[in-house]
């Protein structure tokens, strides 16, 4: 009988900085800030609170852009008009999936782990838009498992996710491979249930201008890699 030498069954991506591109922190404000001037929000106090509900996005607690909208709008007592926030809403929606682009050699390489028989996963803290936003992207298809923390109402680096993904996968954790570029303590938290972390760290990336809101970068002690291409070389 032919033995199993894969050194690990599954491989689990991050999914903003690892799998696409993180968004640019300037060209986001400009877009908070014309989603404001529709909604007749102070732009920079739009700005604040929408930054301010990066986490209630993240869990679920708002289900669509229009309800963190109204919430915001609720907040400086400004009634608004349905069709004013669905203009809003647009605006972020049309900026968002222009500027969702894969980084290089993704979908080379989530092809190449399909086609050798690894089991593949993503786990993203997200709002609740990005799946949607993702769901006709070709490379997302070649995913067997997408934990979105907006849909399960938990985040990283919480254990609780990273074991859901494990469990869909059908995989024990140590079993997993895990590839991110250490936003969230997210490398933490997936050596924490005994999967096996791997820092990307991108030398073009332009730290001044990325949107990581709420998203703390950790110190990491531990394998890193500078490309997706390398995650193949992890395997052998």
């Amino acid at each position: 009988m032919k033995q199993n030498t894969k050194k690990y069954e599954a491989i689990i991506f991050d999914l903003f900085g690892t799998l696409i591109n993180k968004l640019s922190l300037r060209e986001h404000t400009d877009v908070l800030r014309q989603m404001a001037s529709v909604v007749s929000v102070p732009p920079d106090d739009f700005v604040r609170l929408w930054f301010g509900t990066f986490n209630e996005r993240g869990l679920g607690v708002f289900q669509s852009l229009d309800s963190n909208i109204i919430h915001i709008c609720q907040e400086f007592g400004v009634h608004v008009e349905d069709a004013k926030v669905k203009i809003a809403t647009q605006i972020n929606l049309d900026y968002t999936a222009r500027s969702i682009k894969t980084c290089p050699y993704a979908t080379e390489v989530l092809s190449y782990l399909k086609s050798h028989g690894y089991k593949t996963g993503l786990i993203s803290n997200c709002s609740a838009e990005i799946p949607r936003i993702l769901r006709n992207k070709p490379f997302i298809q070649s995913i067997d498992v997408l934990v979105f923390s907006s849909l399960v109402g938990v985040q990283k680096p919480d254990p609780r996710i990273y074991q859901l993904a494990a469990e869909r996968l059908v995989m024990k954790p140590e079993a997993c491979l895990y590839i991110g570029d250490g936003d969230e303590y997210e490398l933490t938290g997936a050596a924490q249930i005994g999967m096996h972390p791997v820092l990307i760290r991108v030398p073009s990336e332009d730290r001044g201008d990325v949107y990581r809101v709420g998203a703390e970068r950790e110190e990491w002690a531990g394998p890193v890699i500078s490309s997706l291409k390398e995650v193949l070389t992890l395997l052998e």
